[in-house]
């Protein structure tokens, strides 16, 4: 087993393209879960063993939303525990990428997770608002209802696109993949992505210690949020709708 050092330098040479990926998860995100994924290596974890550390801190914080009245220290201890957690959801890839160890059965254990965190992190919401918000209308538990519908659905397209696309590129054969894939990272969708991000969204719960700032706050991410499901659902149809034409 080789040294830290060595296995970062390593996990460097295994990471997933930047395509697509907003600037925190390229520079926060994937190097803290580098270093992660360096430690559960060198601890003799497996891949799956890590997805589950993930989950273990993004339920529990979730759990506290639900659970705990708000407060500036639930804020910050909710918030580290679901950046924790995130960071570990990158490392389970990037170990799986190291080691050669992933396979099926981790992917979908890890889309699994994902889903139930999506699912549940807006449940925990509404909960909180019910139990501890003195809201202005009730109307204001239908908006963790509609958080939840955009980012489920973004996840869940976003997944069957990935996948449909890939099956298509293989259909074709590997140049016809090659010519498909090879469009440039853009650092202005990168940057144009950061309100979309889980990170992002993560930040959002800093506000817990203050109800009317984390209403106004978890509200403009819904908008942002619903906004962008409905560009990636077009951009992503018109290329299925490319791809059957090609």
């Amino acid at each position: 087993m080789g040294s830290t050092g060595t296995v970062l330098r390593e996990l460097r040479g295994a990471q997933k393209s930047a395509k697509g990926v907003s600037l925190y998860s390229r520079y926060v995100n994937r190097p803290a879960g580098r270093v992660l994924a360096a430690g559960a290596y060198r601890a003799g974890l497996t891949p799956n063993q890590v997805t589950l550390i993930s989950a273990l801190f993004t339920y529990g914080a979730v759990a506290a939303v639900a659970l705990v009245e708000p407060s500036w220290t639930l804020a910050v201890l909710v918030y580290a525990a679901l950046a924790v957690g995130f960071a570990f959801d990158s490392a389970d890839g990037q170990l799986a990428r190291l080691t050669g160890r992933g396979g099926p059965d981790g992917e979908w254990l890890d889309h699994v997770v994902d889903c139930g965190k999506l699912l549940l992190v807006h449940t925990a919401v509404l909960i909180s608002f019910y139990r501890f918000g003195e809201l202005p209308s009730a109307a204001w538990l239908l908006l963790p209802l509609g958080f939840q519908l955009a980012a489920v659905l973004t996840f869940c397209a976003g997944l069957l696109r990935e996948h449909l696309g890939k099956a298509a590129a293989s259909a074709r054969g590997p140049s016809w993949a090659a010519t498909t894939s090879a469009a440039p990272v853009s650092r202005v969708r990168a940057v144009a992505l950061l309100p979309a991000d889980y990170g992002g969204f993560c930040l959002v719960f800093l506000l817990l210690g203050a109800p009317g700032a984390f209403r106004a706050g978890y509200a403009a991410l819904a908008v942002v949020h619903t906004l962008f499901l409905a560009a990636f659902l077009a951009k992503w149809f018109r290329e299925l709708k490319a791809l059957r034409a090609g």
